[in-house]
């Protein structure tokens, strides 16, 4: 019969690893509680931001629309955030898109670009956006631009989350 006896070299082993698993784990536990928290938190996404543009005054050509995300909670503070969007009218639609390039995140303009009037233009890489967001073929950007959720609401737009463009 073979003994089950544990050597005095397996025990301390044994024991190291155990203490040591016990001290990282102590070390890793805050660490992956930070990562994972801000994850786990319920979120204001569904919400509509007023915005100070009148539905009236809107037409097909997108102007700059700047509302504040009031109270936006981060991991650590409550802070007011400022915000742009492009907004127009396509026929009775209201459209809101995001002027965050997909290329590299710069901020695109509408007609900012002498030979292409009628387009997002994006001074960083000479990216280009047709009017309903989607990329010109051949120059940086990846994608279109993504679409806020917009609401109309006593006469003013109310936006929402951006969500990928369901205009392309």
């Amino acid at each position: 019969m073979m003994s089950n006896k544990v050597s005095r070299r397996q025990f301390l082993s044994y024991t190291l690893m155990g203490v040591g698993g016990f001290m990282a784990s102590g070390m890793l536990m805050p660490m992956v509680r930070f990562a994972v928290d801000p994850v786990l938190q319920q979120s204001g996404g569904g919400d509509f931001i007023p915005t100070p543009q009148k539905v009236d005054e809107l037409t097909e050509v997108p102007v700059r629309v700047d509302f504040t995300i009031k109270d936006r909670e981060d991991a650590w503070y409550k802070s007011d955030v400022s915000n742009t969007a492009w907004v127009y009218k396509d026929g009775d639609n209201v459209i809101a898109l995001s002027p965050v390039c997909k290329h590299l995140g710069c901020t695109v303009n509408w007609g900012g670009d002498e030979k292409h009037p009628d387009q997002f233009f994006c001074p960083c890489h000479a990216g280009r956006y047709l009017k309903n967001g989607d990329n010109v073929k051949g120059t940086p950007p990846l994608g279109p631009l993504d679409e806020f959720d917009v609401k109309v609401e006593g006469g003013y737009v109310y936006l929402g989350a951006t969500k990928p463009n369901t205009l392309v």
